[in-house]
């Protein structure tokens, strides 16, 4: 692409270790669960969540699994890049499902890594391992089960 690519305004102001580790969680939860990515989300510096929409609540050792995957990606330093795509050639890499109707013809994909890939227009940080030199690391805090919806709680913490 010779030009700027022109993208949709953004309404966030995301922090941007959080937000990397959204990433990394969603992309945990398609792994072992084979759901989409969260269905809502709330992230904050502190404090965040997430809402999945699954079949089962997921089991206490399940619970710790994720955690533990989620600090097995923030501990390996991957490296975070950004890829200004054709949609049509973002869509081969990355759901596009969630984009909104007028989102433009170039799309923005983020990549963890080779963990993840996902059209996003948040701030992330440089690689996962500033994650746990500036906040620590991933924990599930509380998650519940209400009808086909695991909410989950996290926080980064050293």
């Amino acid at each position: 692409m010779d030009k700027t690519p022109e993208l949709n305004r953004h309404n966030k102001d995301e922090y941007p270790p959080m937000h990397t580790t959204e990433h990394i969680l969603n992309q945990t939860m398609i792994r072992m669960f084979g759901c989409g990515r969260a269905r809502s989300a709330h992230i904050e510096r502190k404090k965040s969540k997430c809402d999945y929409s699954l079949s089962g609540k997921p089991s206490d050792e399940e619970v710790a699994e994720i955690a533990r995957r989620v600090n097995e990606a923030i501990d390996a330093n991957l490296p975070v890049s950004i890829d200004y795509l054709r949609r049509e050639e973002a869509a081969s890499i990355a759901d596009l499902s969630k984009l909104p109707k007028d989102a433009s013809e170039t799309v923005r994909i983020v990549r963890v890594g080779d963990y993840d890939s996902c059209a996003c227009i948040g701030a992330h940080v440089a690689s996962t391992g500033e994650i746990a030199e500036t906040d620590g690391h991933f924990s599930i805090v509380s998650h519940d089960w209400t009808e086909g919806t695991w909410r989950v709680r996290f926080k980064l913490a050293k």
